[in-house]
């Protein structure tokens, strides 16, 4: 099988040549393209979770070697989340690449995180098994790197920290609050705003109510943090 060329630019982007590149056009292959003679990414994106999760457990070990396991699991869960996942996906274009059917292409699926996530942890598991796991944990930790870098901040989830903010200083937890929706029924954008009792407020827009909300509160807390 030849690869075709925006396989070959996104196999560029990941770092991996394939030897056997049909493992890279399967990992791409949203379970909406399958046919039987073109099987879907699912299998792969199965192990591909699996070997993810051992590089990212292996490098946070390495990273601090005193780390108590309490510690350890909520940076391991930052790491490897299906929001985290589709963050990386999105970062090397992966949904340009992806072979998905009609009615998936028309409702958006390029830009879903679950099917990013999938495809990703597909692709993973295609470079371990044309390579090896030494080439799949060195794809995964030049995308990862930036992450594992940052992880102490991200361990936490954003909406949980700032009603820990609140909380520690006597307020009622925050509250959300969809103010704007945009876009076609298949691929809408949700603007949210959170504010504090205290009157403080912050607004952000995404493709899921749940991605805005912890961007809105993100965006308050990154203003508390630069006031204080």
């Amino acid at each position: 099988m030849k690869l075709s060329a925006d396989l070959i630019a996104f196999s560029a982007r990941l770092g991996h040549d394939f030897a056997r590149p049909e493992l890279l056009g399967r990992a791409l292959t949203h379970p909406s393209m399958s046919s039987p003679s073109r099987p879907d990414n699912q299998r792969l994106e199965f192990l591909g979770d699996r070997v993810l999760g051992l590089v990212m457990a292996e490098a946070l070990l390495h990273a601090d070697k005193s780390a108590t396991e309490g510690q350890l699991a909520p940076r391991f869960n930052a790491l490897v989340r299906k929001e985290a996942c589709a963050e990386i996906a999105r970062a090397i274009n992966l949904g340009d690449a992806l072979k998905l059917g009609r009615s998936e292409m028309l409702s958006g699926g390029r830009r879903k995180d679950a099917v990013l996530a999938d495809a990703i942890e597909a692709v993973i598991a295609a470079v371990y098994m044309d390579a090896g796991f030494e080439a799949a944990r060195a794809v995964v930790l030049r995308h990862w790197s930036g992450r594992l870098a940052a992880v102490d901040s991200d361990a936490r989830d954003a909406k949980t920290m700032l009603q820990e903010w609140a909380q520690a200083r006597g307020q009622t937890p925050p509250t959300y609050h969809e103010i704007a929706r945009f876009g076609p029924d298949h691929a809408p954008e949700f603007t949210i705003q959170v504010q504090l009792a205290s009157g403080e407020a912050a607004q952000a827009s995404a493709g899921s109510k749940r991605q805005a909300e912890q961007l809105a509160a993100r965006a308050l807390l990154q203003r508390l943090e630069a006031e204080t």
